[in-house]
């Protein structure tokens, strides 16, 4: 199993300062980051983090700007 394997499933996660990875869906999450709920193959993953993910400051950035 590697990362590129298309036979490898994926999770979209996100940490507290609502930035996106991906993650191996079979492997326990790192600390600090949450899954989102989307999962399929890397590129998928990567597709779905591309249209939800459209500021890519993180949250506290965002929020001082506000």
């Amino acid at each position: 199993m590697g990362i590129d394997d298309a036979d490898t499933t994926f999770q979209v996660v996100v940490n507290e300062q609502e930035q996106y990875s991906i993650w191996f869906a079979d492997r326990q999450l790192p600390a600090g980051w949450t899954a989102e709920g989307a999962t399929g193959t890397k590129q998928e993953c990567l597709k779905h983090i591309e249209k939800v993910w459209t500021d890519m400051r993180p949250r506290s950035v965002r929020e001082r700007s506000a």
